[in-house]
């Protein structure tokens, strides 16, 4: 007989079935579920505060760049979006629409709309069309500007297959919009914020990203360029992790954002804008987790400890909590990134141990610390750490010195193995005969290709239905490399990176 495989806490494992394991990850931890309303979600507690943590550390990063936010409308009146064509062409098939103000009972005792609006109004997919429209009252000399406003909002987009954090009919996120007087200083603001995203990414994500633009087929509608990070999940599938927009004058022309010049000529203004969502929460998940569960790195994780008490009988409890209440204010009084706290749970259920453990493990605390009548003799204290799986037993004095260093170890090496995970899966190619072979693979199924393409939208289409793979960025690069595109065999001024996305 072979010999057994190993129980894991999920199952199906990432080989077996990665889409359904993604799902039960998300579960088992406790992050979401699916709402009554179909494609929609209920954010739970631990997967909120995650993402809570993530909004704390973006907006002061946004901040600290010198926007301010601000909130706008839920609805925005059809006409609207129907001001800039290309925008309005490329969101029509996923709007919401309010048609009716009011419900009435019918004689069939059901309740019926009643009050049909003047206009229809639309549950915004994106706010650049009214935020337009108010920025038009605004500015009116270069001394207006820039605008740089961000707003934390909800967003509907009507999707029919959806998955939960990557793809739902509504869901969280940023949206930043702003206004310049120069096409230059537009310029600066999209590559400012896109450097933005890649540090969030990189250093609290722990998610190793390419930064590059997007071809023009997969461009925002109505945006004269988009930037995007881009990053490898364990499937070896792209996600796009955030973009930013250089919109031109389009969105300006639309909304009619006009100024006058210090020369006193009157302009129209220059316009970006840029977000991310809950998304990340799902980029997070498939970077890090494994078939036990979730990973977090700890400067995301809603707490990097837990503090377990073992208390094999009563006359254990009182000294076992006193001592355990006592490591948690001292955990708690240390300041780790950001001058932020750590964040210490103390679980007294009356649960078993293993239960207990089990249940920390697959949401992905960090640091698990387990005290009971032997450690409090000992003056010991037994921690177990989530990305290795390694326990230790180490003084209660040695590990509280210690601490913000295991978990400072802990982030590196969560972000070294997705960079070394990605860098394995990554390949430049250059025949058309590989590329197929590379993304037809059974055993892989692919990875980033970097290949030279000549950039026929065309010519996207038909690898998109032939592979389901697409251009996820042109990336930036000091000195591109001219080369032959391997399809066409036209010239091309860089590799681009072809991968399989969500």
């Amino acid at each position: 007989m072979g010999k057994a495989s190993k129980r894991t806490a999920i199952e199906p494992t990432r080989e077996q079935n990665y889409p359904e394991w993604y799902q039960q990850v998300i579960k088992a931890a406790e992050l979401a579920e699916n709402s009554p309303v179909r494609g929609c979600m209920v954010i739970k507690p631990w997967g909120y505060m995650l993402w809570e943590n993530m909004q704390r550390v973006l907006d002061r990063m946004f901040k600290e760049t010198g926007h301010k936010n601000a909130y706008f409308p839920l609805f925005i009146p059809k006409s609207y979006l129907e001001k800039e064509a290309q925008h309005v062409e490329g969101f029509a098939k996923e709007c919401a629409v309010v048609t009716h103000s009011r419900l009435e009972m019918g004689e069939d005792g059901k309740l019926h709309p009643a009050s049909p609006l003047e206009e229809p109004l639309i549950v915004r997919p994106t706010s650049e069309t009214i935020i337009g429209e108010m920025y038009s009252k605004w500015v009116q000399s270069y001394r207006d500007l820039p605008i740089l406003i961000n707003q934390w909002a909800n967003v509907v987009r009507w999707e029919m297959r959806t998955r939960l954090f990557l793809r739902t009919a509504e869901f969280l996120w940023q949206e930043g919009h702003t206004a310049h007087a120069t096409e230059e200083e537009a310029w600066e603001e999209t590559r400012q914020m896109l450097d933005v995203y890649a540090d969030f990414a990189e250093n609290y994500m722990a998610m190793p990203v390419l930064k590059g633009e997007k071809t023009e087929g997969e461009r925002f509608p109505g945006a004269v360029s988009t930037l995007c990070i881009e990053a490898m999940m364990q499937d070896r599938k792209a996600l796009q992790a955030g973009t930013s927009h250089f919109l031109g004058q389009n969105f300006a022309k639309a909304s009619d954002i006009k100024f006058l010049s210090d020369a006193g000529e009157l302009q129209y203004a220059w316009t970006t804008s840029w977000g991310v969502s809950t998304r990340l929460i799902g980029g997070l998940v498939m970077t890090h987790s494994d078939d036990d569960g979730l990973i977090l790195p700890p400067r995301l994780a809603p707490s990097q400890i837990v503090i377990l008490p073992v208390i094999p009988k009563d006359e254990h409890r009182g000294p076992v909590m006193e001592a355990c209440e006592s490591l948690r204010k001292e955990l708690q009084a240390i300041h780790w990134v950001d001058e932020q706290h750590l964040s210490v749970e103390l679980d007294d259920r009356d649960l078993r141990g293993g239960e207990k453990v089990w249940s920390w493990i697959k949401k992905g605390i960090p640091l698990r610390v387990e005290i009971g009548p032997r450690d409090l003799d000992s003056g010991s204290v037994f921690v177990g750490r989530r990305d290795t799986g390694e326990k230790t037993s180490m003084s209660r004095d040695e590990f509280v010195s210690k601490v913000t260093s295991i978990l400072d170890e802990m982030q590196d090496g969560l972000h070294r193995r997705a960079r070394e995970f990605r860098d394995a899966n990554t390949r430049n190619i250059d025949s058309r005969e590989a590329f197929y072979e590379f993304f037809k693979s059974e055993d892989t199924g692919g990875g980033f290709a970097w290949s030279h393409y000549s950039g026929e939208p065309e010519l996207e289409d038909q690898l998109k239905q032939d592979l389901k793979v697409t251009v996820r960025c042109i990336p930036f690069e000091k000195d591109p490399e001219p080369g032959t595109c391997i399809f066409t065999g036209k010239p091309s001024r860089q590799r681009v990176v072809f991968a399989k996305s969500y």
